[in-house]
């Protein structure tokens, strides 16, 4: 009998064992590329409903369906041997009703083969988490800013300005947690407001737009590489502006197809790094 020496997945049960220990590194992955790119130092994928944004052109999430998620989340898995994949399940395919929910997640956990679901909501949701989580589904959760209620915040901004607002937000997280979820997501929040919740629940939390002090921060992909541009949140690091690099690229081939600078397959050059012996 031969040994694979295939490395594990991490699991949600690795991140939920992460509390207060090194900090989680979470990246958006959309597709199996950008999945190889980045999986050698990414703990957990979230395959983000921000997909229709970043990706189709959506002016928000709210038009992202069940099949779009399925799709991009196998291709994400395909692409990834290390990470946690996480699957965000999209609007009005779980707040019906935890029946609703678990035969929506179901589907994405046998469509896709990732480690989990992501939903968003607190307190409402509870049952819901508690419910998938009983049938085997691990569950991240999302709370603070939750961009599938856009039109109820009147637009996307920092939540949590005032007393009830954040007593809300730390009452949602630790009924999420008590729920049973693995992790929970902290988006757009008062930094102080990130730090309350991160020390209020026994699980990891992992910060966008939220504290340093959270147990791991995610960002969407193409916001760190500079390859999203409609729209860039204040909180964003940029580690690279791809954008000009693929500009730069797409004006120097269409010089080259106007100039007739391309030779038959014969007596075609190729860059060093990619020559072929």
């Amino acid at each position: 009998m031969s040994v694979s020496n295939k490395r594990s997945r991490i699991t949600a049960p690795d991140l939920k064992a992460r509390k207060g220990g090194e900090p989680i590194v979470s990246l958006t992955a959309y597709s199996a590329p950008m999945a190889s790119f980045l999986d050698a130092v990414t703990d957990v994928f979230i395959v983000g409903d921000s997909v229709g944004m970043v990706l189709y052109g959506l002016p928000s999430t709210l038009g992202v369906t069940l099949e779009m998620m399925i799709g991009h989340g196998a291709a994400v898995v395909r692409g990834s041997s290390r990470a946690c994949v996480t699957v965000d399940m999209p609007f009005g395919t779980y707040q019906e009703s935890p029946e609703q929910a678990f035969r929506n997640a179901a589907k994405v956990i046998k469509r896709t083969g990732c480690g989990a679901v992501k939903i968003e909501g607190g307190v409402e949701m509870a049952e819901t988490v508690a419910f998938l989580v009983d049938r085997g589904i691990p569950v991240m959760g999302h709370v603070g800013l939750m961009p599938q209620s856009v039109n109820k915040l009147g637009g996307y901004k920092a939540v949590g300005r005032n007393k009830e607002e954040a007593a809300a937000i730390i009452s949602d997280a630790r009924a999420i947690s008590d729920a049973g979820a693995f992790s929970i997501v902290v988006e757009g929040v008062m930094e102080s407001i990130g730090r309350a919740v991160t020390h209020s629940v026994p699980i990891p939390t992992v910060g966008i737009g939220a504290s340093a002090e959270c147990d791991g921060q995610v960002l969407v992909s193409e916001d760190m590489l500079g390859l999203f541009n409609d729209f860039t949140p204040r909180f964003v690091k940029r580690y690279a502006d791809l954008s000009l690099e693929i500009e730069k690229a797409a004006t120097n081939y269409s010089k080259d197809v106007k100039a007739r600078r391309f030779p038959g397959p014969d007596n075609v050059s190729q860059p060093a790094a990619v020559k072929k012996e």
